[in-house]
Formats: C-alpha cells, structure tokens, sequence
C-alpha cells in the first residue's frame, strides 16, 4: 500500500479509512494548552459556548456543546471508558480539562481498535494531564498492557515562580498484547560517562589495551540434567550446568574470550565481555540523551511543538520493524512521518490543518527529494477548482493555507515589541519561478527560507518601484513541475475569489495599518500549527494585502 497523508478530522478519518489491526505503532502527540495557567484548566463552563471550527490546538480543547456531545457519546456507549469519564465529570466538572478528555476518549478507542496484536500505542503528553490520561487508557487497554511511563527531559532548566521547574515530557506507553514488538535498545557504553566504580566493572585490560568484564559460563541446574557435561577438564557442581551449546563454548575458546585458570582449565566465571563490544546499558524509563532541537539546527522548521527526530527515530526502531505501519493522527510538522520514512516504515498521517499538510509534503520533498511524492498520497485535499472553491466557501483560512502551500508558501507568526503581530504569507519558492527576497519585499517585512539572505532593515525599507514588483527568477522557472499548471490554476482562484470576499470585513483595520506605516521591527518568528480566531482575521488581512499588492503591481502566480 501507499502512504496516506490525511486532511480531516482525525476521528473521521479513523473510522472510514483505517481497517481494524492494521497498524503497528501508534506515535500521538495530541495538543494541549499546557501554556496556560492551570487553574484555567479547571474553570467551570456552562456549555453554552459556541462550537468553533478546529483550526489549531490554541482553540481545541473547550468545553462547549460539541465537547458535551463528545462526551455524551462516549458515556452512552457503555463500559469501562464511559464509567471513567463520568467519574472525571464528576471530579473535574464541566471545564476544559473534560472536554480535553472527552475528544481524546473516542480517538484512543478507535486507536485500539487499529492495532495489530503485536502493535504498541505512545501518547506524548505533559504532567498537566499524563495521569488523567494514563486511567483513561487503563480503561481502554487494560492495566495490564501498560508498560512504562516514560520521562523525556527535554530543555535542562527552567524558571517557574513558586515551584520546580518543569522540564520534562511524559511519554505514556501501552501494548495491545504480550505479543507486542519490543526492540530492546541500549546505551553504547564508549557513548557514556560513567563513574570510577561503575567502569571497575570492566577492570582487566588483555595485552592489547581492550578493557573487559567477567561473565559466569554457567547457570543453575538444580533438577535438570541440561548442561551438565566435562568441556575442556572443566565440569560444573552437582547444582549448576553449562549456559551454553559446546559449540558455541568452541567458537569463544577459538577467539580467545574464554578465561583460563593456571592450570589452562577454563573458568566458570571466564567468559570475556569487552567495553568497545558491549552492548551497553539498557535503556531506561528516564531519557536525558536527547536534547530539544536548537534554535540554529538545520532540523528546525519554526513549529513550536516539533519534536526531535532522534526522539522518534528511538521510539520507532524499539516497537517496530522495517516495513511496519506507523500512524500519528496529530502529525503536525510530520516528524514521526519523517522519522517512519527515514527507517523504511510505512505510515499514515492525519492532521486537520492544510498548514500541517503543506508543510509534511514541503518536508518529506525536501528531505527525501522529489521521488519521495511517488510513494505517498494526500487524502482530502481539492483536486480540482471545484473542490478548492468548496473548501473557500466552507473554511476561508484552511484555503489560504492550501493555496499557500501550493507553491510552498506559509503563514508566519510576528512578535513586534513584546506583542504579537499579525501574521503574513511569504516564501515562494523558487521553483516557481519568484525570487524568495522580492516576494518578501512585496510583504512588507517576512521570514525567508532557511537559507535564504535576510534582507536588514535599510534594504526593507528602500524606496523605490521594485519593492512592490515581482520577477520572475530564470533558474526557478525552469524548475516548474508537472502539476504546475493545475497549481497555477488553483491559485488564480486564490488571488481573484478569495481576496475579495475576505477582503470587506478587515478593510478598516487595513487602512488603520496602511496609514499608521509599517511594523516595528520585528522579533522571534515562528509557525504553529494554526492561530486563535482574532489571530485568524490578522493572517487573512496579511493575506489580503499581499494578494492585492501582486495585483496592483500587474503580476499573476505562475503566469
């Protein structure tokens, strides 16, 4: 099968898509306004607010009366899921902390149900919730399928009045069965700092320099007649028995990894292990060698919920095998779906934001070249300008990210002098035949690409007529792709239908803009996965504007 990447509702798309045991690893980071101050969490609500639609995890989680019908569902459906939630009720009351478990119920349910026997599921959460979350999925697992709770340390400090810092993620891991695939992974001892009495373990040195440890050969046998045979003069007592086959006891004796006493007789306790061919240390349920992705790291795409690939990458090879089908139904930025492509795993992706998905396909495009569009397919998206004038009139936002991702374009996210701004598109690239720069003139102030020169503020500032002009870029338009005439049709719809009827509710707040001059200069820039709804009346005013502009200064997309 191809991969799936998914546009919706991920619960939607689990119960008409996703067939039963048909997943091995489930990888979920759902998200959660764990930056929120906590009381708010637990503030009583009516349920009378209105159902917004899910743009972004800073809107997603309220207790609001399509929350009370998740939760009505879930508790009408019986069982042990709908006594916990009703006992959560009952604790918690009507707040948004319920409805965060309420839309999680019915999705780790059909989780579940997707698993393969041999499947395992991790839920990626923070301290705010993981114990709430953890009786959750005892009641749809069982507890006797939960395996760890894992403590990921993420950053190495942090400053929190009145109490200690929280620097860690919880990772929840459950299994669907015994049966469950479990890679054991270690810690290369040549990659660790041990202590003096923990490298005495490995005290002899042989001629050559190797440092090594002593391993007893044999094990007990107190009524059985297994190993209990003369190897080399050497025979083990009445209670014990050899630990291994003759042969393989030969194959050490001949490379030299059998100790022998004075005499020549083989120890029983003589079994070398070296340092430099250990195994290592068993990984534990507290990980502290994966460090957050740095700011300057080329793995940064500006997403501030993006998890390490390394973190991943180890959570795939341990429950998995090449092959193996990994879902991630808040997949986001796309890291376990790089992570999966990376380690030859099949795999699904859902997210219900266009940004996310422009930015996966933008990922796995740049990371595993153009090839990589051949072995995945996008589920959900418009196909044709019919679809994509459906999905304008329906959801205004979600089109302009679509449209934006078409030629690789995305929102950005300003903070100017300690608040935030609003946000713009930028970045086309040059594929399609626009220079990064003069595309970011024509916004005012933007991000680039990584990569890209960033123009200082003199250059921002520059009078002149090609501030406001396109040009096209001669090595970009040789790159246009195949799809590149259905995409320069879609966007024409982008530019001549959408910005007008977006543009009327915002014209005052534009002309206050236009009037008052540009931003300050502006400070950290990053993506998320969708704004809140004012934020929302910001991008598509930015939006608005840079559509305008390209139409004031006569140029067309893809033309």
């Amino acid at each position: 099968m191809k991969n799936r990447l998914y546009y919706g509702d991920n619960l939607d798309v689990l119960r008409r898509y996703v067939r039963d045991e048909t997943v091995d690893l489930v990888y979920l980071d759902p998200p959660f306004k764990s930056d929120q101050d906590y009381n708010v969490l637990f503030a009583e609500q009516d349920g009378s607010r209105a159902a917004a639609q899910i743009k972004a995890f800073g809107d997603m989680w309220q207790w609001d009366e399509a929350s009370a019908r998740a939760y009505e569902e879930v508790v009408e459906s019986g069982g042990r899921v709908s006594q916990v939630l009703q006992s959560f009720r009952g604790f918690l009351g009507d707040n948004d902390m319920l409805a965060y478990l309420a839309m999680m119920a019915p999705r780790l349910v059909e989780l579940r149900r997707v698993l393969r026997p041999t499947g395992s599921l991790y839920l990626h959460c923070d301290p705010t919730a993981s114990h709430y979350l953890k009786i959750l999925l005892d009641a749809i697992f069982g507890p006797t399928n939960y395996r760890n709770e894992i403590t990921w340390q993420r950053t190495e400090s942090h400053n929190t009045a009145g109490r200690y810092g929280n620097i860690a993620d919880i990772l929840l891991f459950y299994v669907q069965s015994d049966r469950a695939t479990y890679n054991r992974s270690f810690h290369k001892y040549a990659d660790q700092k041990y202590s003096a009495q923990q490298m005495q373990r490995f005290r002899h040195v042989d001629d050559g320099g190797r440092r090594y440890k002593l391993e007893n050969l044999t094990g007990p046998r107190p009524d059985s007649s297994s190993g209990k045979f003369e190897w080399r003069g050497a025979l083990p007592g009445p209670t014990r028995g050899w630990g291994y086959k003759k042969e393989q006891l030969e194959q050490w004796w001949a490379e030299g990894k059998i100790q022998t006493r004075k005499d020549g007789i083989p120890r029983m306790d003589g079994l070398k292990v070296y340092l430099d061919e250990a195994e290592g240390k068993p990984l534990q349920n507290i990980w502290t060698d994966i460090p957050r992705i740095p700011n300057t790291s080329s793995e940064r795409l500006g997403y501030p919920t993006q998890k390490p690939e390394a973190l991943l990458e180890r959570i795939i090879n341990t429950s998995s095998n090449a092959g193996d089908v990994v879902l991630d139904p808040f997949c986001g930025c796309g890291t376990a779906i790089a992570a999966a492509q990376k380690l030859d795993r099949r795999w699904i992706g859902i997210d219900v934001t266009h940004l996310a998905i422009g930015l996966i396909k933008h990922r796995l495009r740049n990371t595993f070249g153009d090839d990589v569009t051949k072995s995945y397919e996008v589920i959900g998206e418009p196909v044709s300008p019919p679809d994509a004038a459906v999905l304008a009139k329906d959801d205004p936002f979600q089109f302009q990210w679509w449209a934006l991702g078409l030629v690789g374009a995305r929102p950005i996210e300003q903070k100017i002098r300690g608040r935030q701004g609003y946000r713009r598109p930028t970045v086309f690239p040059r594929r399609h035949g626009w220079r990064e720069n003069q595309t970011d003139h024509l916004l005012g102030q933007g991000r680039q690409d990584v990569g890209a020169p960033r123009a200082g503020p003199a250059r921002r500032n520059r009078a002149g007529a090609g501030r406001n002009r396109c040009a096209p870029d001669s090595a970009g338009a040789d790159q246009t792709d195949a799809d590149g005439s259905r995409e320069r049709r879609l966007l024409r719809i982008a530019v001549g239908n959408a910005a007008p009827a977006a543009a009327a509710p915002h014209r005052h707040r534009l002309a206050d803009r236009q009037n008052g001059g540009p931003p300050g200069p502006a400070g950290k820039r990053h993506l998320q996965e969708g704004p809140e709804i004012r934020t929302q009346d910001r991008k598509a005013e930015g939006a608005v504007q840079a559509m305008t502009r390209q139409q004031e200064a006569g140029c067309r997309i893809g033309d």
